[in-house]
């Protein structure tokens, strides 16, 4: 039976970051912070899917539509992936949030979108030219993959994002290609231009992997001031 205690934000990144640089075992961080194996690799996915954000306290409530739910459900139901693997592709907080909907969709109620009042995301897709797709993935990837936000910033919808995200993130460029039937004319890019995208893309990453040295810097001064 695994433990279970309230740990801070900053605890769970320095673990998850010393399991990562290999200075210490999923065990180890289980005997130390009194939580168990389940616990500390969850802490490991969401902090590869989201960085050091997906593991800090949620600030404000989130817009989930109807549509992004019942898609969730579904993909569980149909046995696609595991509760926690879902609610990282769709950007959910944790994957008791699934379990819930799922609880609901099992007991027929009736899944509503929810989230702030008149802060509802776009629950339509809207189609996309291959360069625009690839600058929403690049803000997004800048942005700690804050699919929300991205989804507002280029009024697409919440779903379309962290698709794109995934696709690039296992085929590059090739991924974000519309393959519904012929390819369009903005979808071909020249290898020039194909080349010059995935450098932009991963400049993105880089940005984003160099703001995490940095806070990964201040949090070890903080843990060496402790001391």
């Amino acid at each position: 039976m695994g433990r279970k205690s309230h740990v801070l934000s900053e605890i769970k990144i320095k673990a998850v970051q010393d399991y990562l640089k290999g200075k210490k075992s999923v065990v180890k961080i289980c005997d130390e912070l009194s939580v168990g194996k389940t616990t500390v690799r969850e802490w490991i996915k969401i902090y590869q899917s989201k960085g050091e954000f997906g593991l800090c306290p949620q600030t404000r409530n989130t817009s989930y539509s109807k549509e992004l739910k019942i898609k969730a459900i579904e993909e569980y139901v149909a046995g696609n992936d595991s509760l926690l693997a879902i609610s990282l592709k769709y950007g959910l907080r944790s994957k008791k949030q699934l379990q819930n909907w799922i609880m609901k969709y099992n007991s027929h109620e009736e899944i509503k979108s929810s989230g702030v009042g008149g802060n509802q995301i776009m629950t339509k897709g809207r189609t996309t030219t291959l360069k625009e797709r690839i600058s929403i993935v690049e803000y997004c990837i800048e942005n700690d993959k804050n699919y929300n936000k991205t989804a507002k910033k280029y009024q697409v919808s919440y779903q379309q994002v962290p698709n794109w995200v995934i696709k690039f993130e296992e085929s590059g460029i090739d991924g974000l290609l519309d393959r519904r039937g012929k390819c369009k004319p903005e979808d071909q890019l020249t290898e020039v231009e194909k080349l010059k995208a995935e450098m932009k893309l991963l400049k993105a990453k880089n940005k984003r992997l160099e703001i995490e040295n940095e806070l990964l810097k201040k949090l070890e001064e903080i843990e060496g001031g402790r001391t």
